[in-house]
């Protein structure tokens, strides 16, 4: 009943569960982004990157600090240690560059404080493309896509590149400007006054207020050229004496091509710690009343859905997962010889294994690949201490004829020790890899608990439902002969009794040569530090790359592109 209970609570909380490709990590590092247009580089970096970093450099735990300014922005990056509470050290950096924000140039734009984190990354990108212009295809997008999936569900945020929005452009001629006498400042100055709405107050009418509102807004972009910029001689000099307004879009710096076609792209971004499947099963049920808005000429298409790789590595992980277990099963078959001691043995590998999601649930964590990994490695490390526990149970009722339910009570007393010792040193193994100083540590604390919990939990099985179902299913062997020992026993035949005597003879071996095997064991030792060297480093493993793949290379101005 204790297992059951356990097993029982694993069923109830994997469907729980969230799905993520990776664990939730808090990587240690502050972005400063602050954009001042127009600038150069060197006005970027003395005025703003400057100015931010010696305002910074006070923050404690900073373990280093620079800065990347280009023309028209500005990147500050901190990397703060990992003992500092990341959250903590993001709200400090808020506090000391709000304070230096009215040392910084008018114009440019407020600084944004962000940290690294992997759920800001897009979780899904949509391409919206048809043989529309880039405004039109903006316009749709941003209309009757964006606005739709964006309440869906655990989304966080939907940005539209690939296109220019629209902008209404004001082209100056200025021949005709110096002939009026005027400013650049003062056509500013004007558009910005005469193209806006004001709050006009409140209107008293004795037992009720009205809120007033000056409509101040040009409803038509052609309506620009009668703007009135100033009045010389007691006349009114027009926008449109000054140059041309056109209808156009703001200056392209992203560009998407999907098929040739020209792409307007929408990165999905989650909300974090939401399910990353759900968010994204929700957005594609989005889509399908977005594809009934849109004109039938312009096409929808998901381009990166991450949930495609979440679902093929869990389902290729479920499938290890089934099949090592299965494979750990025949192999306690091929020993023991015994349908009934291979039950006894196979029930420990489910019952760890689903016991362990009920952990998983207490302590936050997702099915991701670091948590899947380690369950696929513990299908045979669980079933170990079930078959130490098994085999000395099954000796003593097979070569002492002993009872099975006493043999059950003898046979676990007899390994306990040893099977405790086993436990502990795998847990001493598993249980300091969640603890490494270092963002790999962190990536690998999820795996390093759930081994854990999974080893912790098939010793209980192994000192509880092992002897029990020893003492219930484990059956003494007939006599024969009219003898009680005529039989041989397992370890006298079949594939156990070659690998005893293979053993026992490389052991002799051992044993007669002790000089030459320290010798050899000391060889082998030395001769990981030569091969350590020839054996390429990396921090993540080498992934293929597919050869359709092609990057465009593009003009400075035009810094993306999807091909």
């Amino acid at each position: 009943m204790l297992v059951m209970a356990m097993v029982v609570a694993g069923v109830v909380a994997f469907p729980s569960l969230g799905i993520d490709r990776y664990p939730k990590t808090d990587l240690p590092t502050v972005f400063i982004r602050t954009g001042y247009p127009g600038a150069a580089s060197q006005e970027v970096e003395s005025e703003i990157a400057q100015v931010i970093e010696d305002a910074v450099s006070t923050v404690a735990g900073i373990e280093e600090l620079r800065s990347i300014s280009s023309d028209g922005s500005s990147v500050v990056l901190i990397t703060f240690s990992l003992a500092r509470d990341i959250d903590a050290a993001v709200q400090d950096v808020r506090d000391v560059v709000s304070a230096v924000t009215n040392r910084l140039p008018r114009t440019v734009d407020p600084p944004i404080v962000q940290k690294s984190d992997i759920d800001s990354s897009p979780v899904m990108s949509i391409a919206i493309s048809g043989e529309r212009t880039p405004s039109e295809l903006y316009l749709l997008a941003d209309r009757y896509v964006k606005s739709v999936i964006e309440s869906s569900p655990g989304v966080g945020q939907v940005s539209i590149s690939g296109a220019a929005e629209r902008a209404i452009k004001v082209n100056i001629d200025a021949k005709r400007l110096a002939a009026y006498q005027l400013s650049i400042v003062q056509v500013r100055d004007a558009l910005v006054r005469q193209n806006a709405e004001v709050p006009g107050g409140r209107v008293d009418e004795g037992l009720r207020e009205r809120s007033m509102r000056t409509l101040g807004r040009v409803a038509n972009s052609k309506d620009f050229e009668d703007l009135v910029i100033d009045t010389v001689g007691g006349a009114s000099i027009r926008l449109g004496d000054l140059g041309t307004v056109v209808d156009g879009t703001k200056e392209v710096r992203t560009m998407a091509r999907l098929d040739g076609k020209t792409t307007v792209v929408l990165s999905v971004q989650r909300q974090s710690g939401e399910n990353t499947v759900n968010v994204i099963a929700g957005v594609k049920a989005r889509l399908k009343r977005s594809e009934q808005l849109l004109p039938k000429d312009v096409r929808v298409a998901v381009i990166q859905d991450q949930s495609r790789y979440i679902l093929s590595a869990l389902h290729e992980i479920e499938n290890h997962l089934v099949s090592g277990s299965i494979l750990a099963c025949l192999t306690v078959l091929m020993f023991m010889r015994s349908w009934r001691s291979t039950l006894i043995a196979s029930i420990a590998i489910p019952a760890s294994i689903i016991a362990t999601f009920a952990f998983m649930k207490a302590f936050g964590f997702t099915l991701n690949n670091m948590t899947m990994l380690a369950l696929v490695l513990m299908v045979g490390v669980v079933i170990d201490d079930a078959i130490v526990v098994l085999e000395n149970v099954f000796r003593l009722v097979e070569e002492q004829n002993m009872d099975p339910f006493q043999a059950a009570i003898e046979g676990t007393k007899e390994i306990g020790l040893a099977v405790l010792a086993t436990t502990i040193s795998l847990v001493i193994v598993f249980l300091p890899v969640s603890f490494l100083s270092s963002v790999t540590g962190r990536m690998l604390f999820e795996f390093g608990v759930t081994a854990t919990v999974a080893i912790l939990i098939s010793m209980v099985i192994s000192f509880t439902l092992t002897p029990m179902m020893c003492s219930l299913l484990l059956r003494k062997p007939k006599p024969k002969d009219g003898t009680e020992h005529s039989q041989k026993t397992t370890r006298q035949k079949g594939i156990y009794h070659l690998v005893e005597v293979s053993y026992m003879a490389s052991l002799r071996v051992a044993l007669k040569y002790r000089f030459l095997t320290m010798l050899l064991c000391v060889g082998t030792i030395l001769a990981n530090i030569p091969l350590y060297g020839w054996v390429r480093q990396d921090n993540i493993p080498t992934t293929w790359t597919s050869p359709n793949l092609k990057l465009a290379s593009l003009p400075e101005k035009v810094p993306h592109c999807w091909e």
